[in-house]
């Protein structure tokens, strides 16, 4: 019987400590985790916008419209003076799990850009949708997946071919690419409208 306490108490003294450990190694790396995904962010609001672009997070986010759709943040994208347009990071479900992107939507009710900020679908079928070297106009090879939506007008028509849209799929990743085309389609769409009524549609 006082080998059983001894071990069940020796073991709670390791869990204890492993806990206060982990606790410390967690509060050590935080604010660091932190810093990276705000740089990563950054980073994909200039690729989106271009580097000469100011954002500021917008409190009230707009709402989808769409249940598969939700809105995590968004951002007013300014140059100078101007409002160049918004920036929202939209996401749904993808084949496997929740597909998170930045979509741009510009002043001229364009889609400025997109980025995949979260994809963990099939590696080499839907996961080629953040990939930079996947692209669509094979043999061409100047488009990728996520690139072929700039330029798109945010007018709710955005889907892939086979849906009668203008977006070429990624090869054996419908699913994938559906997705991504709902995102970027929706949050099209409700940037467009809030650019409209901030009076900053051209």
């Amino acid at each position: 019987m006082k080998d059983i306490l001894k071990l069940a108490l020796t073991l709670m003294v390791f869990a204890t400590v492993a806990c206060v450990g982990l606790a410390f190694v967690y509060a050590g790396t935080e604010a660091q985790i932190r810093a990276n995904q705000t740089a990563q962010l950054n980073i994909a609001l200039k690729a989106v916008f271009g580097e000469n672009s100011e954002f500021e997070e917008i409190t009230n986010i707009p709402g989808s419209g769409d249940s598969a759709v939700a809105f995590t943040s968004a951002y007013r994208a300014r140059k100078g003076n101007t409002v160049a347009g918004i920036a929202l990071i939209a996401q749904d479900n993808g084949f496997s799990d929740v597909i998170q992107a930045l979509v741009g939507i510009g002043s001229d009710g364009e889609i400025t850009g997109v980025r995949i900020l979260k994809d963990t679908d099939t590696p080499g079928l839907g996961a080629n949708a953040a990939s930079p070297g996947y692209f669509v106009d094979k043999p061409a090879n100047q488009k990728t997946f996520y690139g072929q939506f700039t330029g798109m007008a945010a007018d709710g028509g955005i889907k892939v071919t086979k849906d009668g849209g203008a977006v070429e799929a990624i090869t054996a990743a419908t699913i994938t690419s559906r997705a991504v085309s709902l995102l970027v389609n929706v949050a099209g769409e409700t940037g467009r409208k809030w650019l409209e009524a901030e009076g900053a549609l051209k």
